[in-house]
C-alpha cells in the first residue's frame, strides 16, 4: 500500500512539473557569448589618431587605409605603364582626319 502511495505522488509530482506554465524567466534567452563590451588587448584607435601604428588601429580603418592604398598603387601603375592619358590626343587627332 506505501509503495502504491508512493508511485501516485511520484506521478502527480510528475505531471504538476510537465503542466506547469512556464514564467517569464524560462522565456528569456540568455546570450551567451556575446562579449563584445568585453575587450581584449589594448585599445584601438582611429588611424588618424596613431598614423604610425597600424597595429593599433581600429580593423575598419585598417582595411580602409589597405585597400586606399592597393588602389592607388594599381591606379599608379597603370597610369605610369600606359604613360597617362594619350589617347585623348589619338582621339582628336582621328576625329580631325574625318
Amino acid at each position: 500500500m506505501a509503495t502504491i502511495a508512493a508511485s501516485v505522488a511520484r506521478q502527480a509530482a510528475t505531471l504538476s512539473r510537465v503542466s506547469s506554465p512556464k514564467t517569464a524567466t524560462n522565456l528569456i534567452q540568455r546570450r551567451g557569448l556575446a562579449g563584445a563590451a568585453d575587450h581584449h588587448g589594448p585599445p584601438r584607435v582611429n588611424f588618424w589618431e596613431d598614423p604610425m601604428s597600424p597595429s593599433k588601429w581600429k580593423e575598419e580603418h585598417f582595411v580602409i587605409v589597405s585597400l586606399s592604398g592597393w588602389g592607388l598603387l594599381f591606379f599608379g601603375g597603370y597610369k605610369f605603364f600606359t604613360r597617362g592619358g594619350k589617347k585623348e590626343e589619338v582621339l582628336s587627332i582621328f576625329i580631325l582626319c574625318l
